[in-house]
């Protein structure tokens, strides 16, 4: 069973991206919403207090505010951060695999190249939309400003770079039809 890597910058559309391809019958691993879940749970939640202090969490939920000013304006602290959740992350991911029974599985991840991710997967596909329709998506998405966009996009490679290290490329502008480019990826995987 193939392992295949979905990343693309925040607002490029690997959601739904992950959608199309689990109406495929795909199973879906979604790193962010398991990244969450594991931050709750012991030893994450332990290392994140001893390495950010008490005040990362408020009655037992993550404080992600606090988190988010020290990591997303620091890259130390952001790495410091990924180390601690990132490789639990991956367990995880190893587990839920080993569970499915698919021709493949996807793990869709915004920093698989960010965290040195890429020798994980067979292959990778990469989403990519033009910035501004990034930008304008993540703003109407979690109504966030313009400049903590432009400061999450600046901890990410640059699109051109994930497209060079990726195996196949998918372009989400609103204009090229998503599925037609789906497909062909799905056929792609299933002949390997």
């Amino acid at each position: 069973m193939l392992k295949i890597g979905l990343t693309g910058g925040i607002g490029a559309g690997k959601s739904l991206v992950s959608q199309y391809f689990q109406l495929l019958g795909a199973p879906i691993y979604l790193s962010d919403t398991r990244a969450k879940a594991l931050m709750l749970e012991e030893p994450v939640r332990s290392n994140i207090i001893s390495t950010f202090g008490k005040e990362s969490y408020l009655d037992g939920v993550l404080n992600r505010a606090y988190l988010s000013n020290i990591v997303f304006n620091n890259k130390k602290q952001l790495e410091k951060l990924n180390n601690i959740v990132h490789p639990a992350v991956a367990d995880d991911y190893y587990s839920w695999h080993d569970a499915q029974r698919y021709y493949y599985t996807i793990q869709e991840s915004a920093i698989i190249f960010e965290s040195n991710f890429p020798e994980r997967f067979d292959k990778i596909i990469t989403v990519t939309a033009p910035d501004d329709i990034r930008i304008h998506r993540v703003i109407k998405r979690d109504s966030a400003t313009k400049e903590s966009i432009e400061a999450r996009m600046s901890n990410q490679i640059t699109q051109k770079e994930k497209i060079e290290r990726s195996h196949y490329h998918i372009i989400n502008d609103g204009k090229l039809p998503l599925i037609p480019q789906i497909l062909k990826i799905h056929l792609a995987i299933l002949a390997a």
